[in-house]
C-alpha cells in the first residue's frame, strides 16, 4: 500500500534509524539485494522468478477482469434503463444518511492503522497529523488505484514534514497492510465456516471445502498471534526489516480491520432495495469476497469486479435495485471521500505555507529593526 521513497537522514535519534533497525540509510537498506546472502540466487535467476512471477499474476488479473466484464455485460444486457431510474428514486433519505455515517466509521477505523502502527514503531505523532495521513492516503489509493504510489506519496509527502524517514513511512505502511490483512482473514475464515453454501456461489467450490479452507484460515491466524506473543519476531519485506507487533497490538490490528470491514459491507447493505433477501452476516461475507477478487484484479477499487461479484451473489428483487445500490456505493464509499481527501491536502498545504511566508516575513521584520538599532 505504499513505494519505498528514499530521502537523506534527518538530524537526531529518529532518523538515525533506517528501515532495518540497525542505523543503515533508508535508500541502502531499500535495496533487496544488500540484504541477501551470498549463497541465494544469481541476479539473472532472481529476474527469471520475478518475471514469471508477474506473468502468472498478470495472467490471474486479466483472467479475473475478463470473466467479469462477461458477467456484467450479460446482466446489462437483461437491465431496464427505467426500473434503474426507479431504483435511484426509490432510495430513501435515511438509507443514505446511513450509509454516509458507517463511511465515517470505516474511515475512521482505517486512521486506527496508522496509530497502531506508529505505537509499534515507537514513534510520537499527533492523531491528527495521523489521521490526515491516513484517510488521505486511503481515500486517493482507493479511488485511483496503484497504491504503492498514490497512497506511499501522499503518506511521505505529510510524515515526513513530521520528521519521519522514508523507512519509517515504508514500515508503517506495511504495519497497516498487516492490519487489513488480519481483519480480512478472520471475517473469511469466519465466513467459509459460517455461510460455506453462500460462498460457493462466488468461489464455485463445494461448501465442505470452503468450511477446510476456513478453519486453515483461522488456525493460521491462531498460529500466528501465537508466534508473535513469543518473543519480537521480524520480518523483511522488499528490503526493509522489521518488528512485528506483540500479541496485544496484534488483536487490536485484527479488532480495527474487522471494524473496518464490516462498517464498509454496512454501506452497501443499508442501501440495498427493501426488503432485504439477505441478512447481515451473510451478506457480509459475500462482501469481502467481493474485495479479494477486487484486489486480486488489481483494478482500481476493484471496480467491475466487485460489482460482477455482488450482482451474482447477492439475492434481490430486481437487478436494477442492486445495481443502483452499487453505483451510490461507489459514490459514498469512494467519490465524497476522493473529494474530501483532496480538499484536506489542498488546505493542509495551504496553512503550511502560510506559516512559513509568515516565520519568513517575522524574520524579514527582525533583522529590519537590528539593522536600524546599529
Amino acid at each position: 500500500m505504499s513505494g519505498h521513497l528514499r530521502r537523506k537522514k534527518d538530524q537526531g535519534p529518529e532518523s538515525n534509524d533506517g528501515p532495518n533497525g540497525d542505523g543503515a540509510p533508508a535508500a541502502a537498506a531499500a535495496d533487496p539485494r544488500s540484504a541477501q546472502p551470498a549463497e541465494t540466487a544469481s541476479p539473472a535467476q532472481q529476474h527469471r522468478r520475478w518475471r514469471w512471477g508477474r506473468i502468472v499474476a498478470t495472467a490471474f488479473s486479466l483472467g479475473i477482469a475478463v470473466l467479469s466484464v462477461i458477467a456484467l455485460g450479460h446482466t446489462f444486457t437483461q437491465l431496464s434503463l427505467v426500473d434503474l431510474r426507479a431504483a435511484f428514486a426509490a432510495t430513501s433519505a435515511e438509507q443514505l444518511a446511513g450509509a454516509i455515517a458507517l463511511t465515517g466509521v470505516s474511515f475512521l477505523a482505517l486512521t486506527g492503522y496508522d496509530a497502531l502502527a506508529l505505537r509499534q514503531l515507537r514513534v510520537h505523532v499527533p492523531y491528527p497529523t495521523a489521521a490526515l495521513a491516513s484517510f488521505t492516503s486511503y481515500a486517493i489509493s482507493f479511488t485511483l488505484g496503484f497504491p504503492l504510489i498514490t497512497a506511499g506519496t501522499v503518506r511521505y509527502w505529510i510524515y515526513s514534514q513530521a520528521g519521519l524517514t522514508a523507512g519509517k513511512v515504508a514500515s508503517l505502511t506495511v504495519i497497516a497492510g498487516v492490519t487489513f490483512w488480519l481483519g480480512m482473514a478472520l471475517v473469511i475464515g469466519v465466513s467459509l465456516i459460517a455461510r460455506a453454501e453462500t460462498i460457493s456461489a462466488i468461489n464455485h467450490l463445494e461448501a465442505p471445502i470452503n468450511v477446510i479452507i476456513g478453519v486453515g484460515v483461522l488456525a493460521g491466524l491462531a498460529a500466528y498471534l501465537l508466534w508473535v506473543s513469543f518473543g519480537h519476531r521480524h520480518t523483511k519485506i522488499q528490503g526493509f526489516r522489521l518488528e512485528l507487533p506483540g500479541f496485544k497490538l496484534t488483536l487490536g490490528q485484527v479488532a480495527l480491520g474487522v471494524v473496518d470491514l464490516c462498517a464498509a459491507a454496512g454501506v452497501l447493505y443499508v442501501l440495498l432495495p427493501p426488503p432485504r433477501q439477505i441478512d447481515f452476516f451473510t451478506f457480509a461475507a459475500t462482501y469481502v469476497f467481493g474485495c479479494v477478487l477486487g484486489i486480486a484484479s488489481n483494478a482500481p477499487g476493484g471496480i467491475g469486479v466487485f460489482e460482477a461479484a455482488m450482482l451474482s451473489a447477492v439475492p434481490v428483487r430486481s437487478a436494477e435495485g442492486l445495481l443502483a445500490s452499487l453505483l451510490l456505493f461507489r459514490v459514498i464509499y469512494y467519490l465524497i471521500p476522493f473529494v474530501l481527501a483532496l480538499a484536506f491536502l489542498g488546505t493542509h498545504e495551504s496553512f503550511r505555507r502560510w506559516k512559513s511566508l509568515r516565520q519568513a516575513m517575522a524574520e524579514t521584520a527582525s533583522n529590519g529593526k537590528t539593522d536600524d538599532s546599529d
